[in-house]
């Protein structure tokens, strides 16, 4: 599994914009690469709605923004339309990303047991190393402490 201090996993995804993406595509920059289980549902919504409320501050700190859950690349494109999102997002569907990531759980939801992605956030250097993480994140404040942490290693 990835771990602080050391070169964070490589992975080529199709973006919403159609395009593959890899996150060695992004060396010089801060990467936060978030993963999160679903589009369109509320805590999902409310996160990367606050990623884009706040997008310019990162934008101004050299941070670039990777959404990543395993919905369909349709479906990521009808929620940045319908949330304005101006950042991409990345298609799992095979959870590779997710799985060299660890984020990819077995998790339990009204009783029903199964696999999906565990909502987490990983920062990385401009030079390609994990510097930080957060795991089991709840939503509500975290892309404010997300965005505390770039101020104070800036």
């Amino acid at each position: 599994m990835v771990q602080i201090g050391q070169l964070a996993p490589d992975f080529a995804l199709k973006a919403s914009n159609g395009e593959m993406v890899q996150l060695s595509d992004f060396r010089g920059k801060y990467v936060v690469l978030y993963f999160y289980p679903k589009d369109m549902t509320p805590g999902c919504t409310t996160e990367a709605c606050d990623f884009r409320d706040h997008y310019r501050e990162f934008q101004d700190l050299n941070a670039v923004i990777l959404g990543i859950s395993t919905d369909s690349l349709e479906r990521h494109q009808k929620f940045i339309e319908k949330y304005s999102l101006p950042f991409l997002l990345l298609v799992d569907e095979q959870h590779e990303a997710s799985e060299k990531y660890g984020v990819w759980k077995l998790k339990k939801n009204f009783g029903k047991e199964y696999m999906g992605i565990e909502r987490s956030t990983f920062i990385i250097d401009p030079n390609g190393i994990l510097i930080k993480e957060w795991r089991k994140v709840k939503v509500n404040g975290h892309v404010e402490e997300v965005l505390k942490f770039l101020k104070e290693i800036s």
